[in-house]
C-alpha cells in the first residue's frame, strides 16, 4: 500500500465579489519556503485565469506579521544550488504577480521585512495598518543581499541612492516612514487585522465592476509596469495597442455613452 504525502496548506485563497484574497498562512511569521512559493504561484495563476477576478489582494495571516521573508531555518539546511533555484522561482512567481493585468493590492497587516517586503513591492498598491509593525530589507545583517527582487524594485520605488542606503544599513522603519518614502500608498487604522482588512476590501471594491471598468484598470497597470522597463517609444506603442483593445470593449462603449447622456456608467468588465 503506497503512502501519499499531503502538502501543508500554506496559502489561503478565496474569491468574493470580483476580489481574490491571497493570504500567506504559516504562523507565527508567515515566512515563505519553496512549498509556499509553489502554492502562491498556483494561486496567482488561478486569479489570472479566473475571469470573475478583477482585483487581487495579498495579505498575511494573524495580527503581527504580513511576512518576515524567507524561512531562514530552511535556507540553512539546503545546498547553495537549491538556494539559487529557490530564488529564481520566487523571482518568477513575483514577476507573474506584477505582470498579471489585474490590480494587485498588498494589505500589510503587520511586520513586513526582508522577503516579505519584496512580496509587497511586487504589488501595485501597498496599504499598511498604522502602527502595526516595521518594514525594511535587513538581509545585509545575514551577509547576503535582498534576493527576491528587492534591490531592483526598491531602487525603482524610492530611487537608487536611498535604496542603497536603506539596504546597506539594513534599516527597519515604521510604516509611517514607509509612506514618506513612497513605499506605502495609504495608511489605514485598525485595532485588529479583521477591521483593517474590511477597510482594505472596501477600498479594493472601488476598482471592480460596476464601479470601475476593471479591464481598463488592468491595462493601465500593464502599461505602467511593462512600460517602465522599456524604451519610451516602445512604451507608447504598448500603450496604443492596449488602448485599441479597450476601444473594442463593451465597457468603453458604455463609458462614452454614459458621459454623453450625463449618467453614471454601469461597467460589466467586458
Amino acid at each position: 500500500m503506497s503512502t501519499q504525502l499531503v502538502q501543508k496548506q500554506l496559502i489561503e485563497y478565496a474569491v468574493d465579489s470580483g476580489i481574490a484574497l491571497i493570504t500567506l498562512n504559516d504562523p507565527p511569521a508567515n515566512t515563505y519556503s519553496y512549498e509556499m512559493m509553489q502554492q502562491l504561484d498556483a494561486c496567482i495563476l488561478n486569479a489570472r485565469m479566473d475571469e470573475s477576478v478583477q482585483v487581487i489582494v495579498i495579505t498575511g495571516a494573524g495580527e503581527k506579521f504580513f511576512c518576515a521573508g524567507a524561512n531562514i531555518a530552511m535556507l540553512g539546511e539546503v545546498t547553495p544550488e537549491f538556494k539559487y533555484y529557490f530564488c529564481l522561482h520566487a523571482n518568477e512567481t513575483l514577476n507573474r504577480l506584477e505582470q498579471t493585468p489585474k490590480l494587485v493590492i498588498a494589505a500589510i497587516n503587520g511586520h513586513c521585512v526582508g522577503g516579505g517586503l519584496e512580496v509587497a513591492m511586487a504589488a501595485d498598491i501597498r496599504i499598511a495598518r498604522r502602527g502595526a509593525g516595521k518594514m525594511g530589507l535587513p538581509e545585509v545583517s545575514l551577509g547576503v543581499l535582498p534576493g527576491t527582487g528587492g534591490t531592483q524594485r526598491l531602487s525603482r520605488i524610492v530611487g537608487k541612492s536611498k535604496a542603497i542606503e536603506l539596504m546597506a544599513a539594513g534599516e527597519l522603519f515604521d510604516f509611517e516612514v514607509g509612506r514618506e518614502l513612497g513605499l506605502v500608498n495609504r495608511l489605514f487604522v485598525g485595532d485588529t487585522t479583521e477591521s483593517f482588512m474590511k477597510q482594505v476590501m472596501d477600498y479594493a471594491s472601488q476598482f471592480t465592476t460596476p464601479n470601475k471598468a476593471s479591464r481598463a484598470v488592468g491595462r493601465i497597470k500593464r502599461a505602467v509596469q511593462t512600460g517602465a522597463e522599456i524604451p519610451f517609444e516602445t512604451g507608447l506603442a504598448l500603450e496604443r495597442e492596449l488602448q485599441q483593445l479597450l476601444f473594442q470593449s463593451e465597457d468603453a462603449k458604455e463609458g462614452l455613452e454614459a458621459y454623453v447622456n450625463k449618467r453614471k456608467a454601469e461597467f460589466k468588465g467586458k
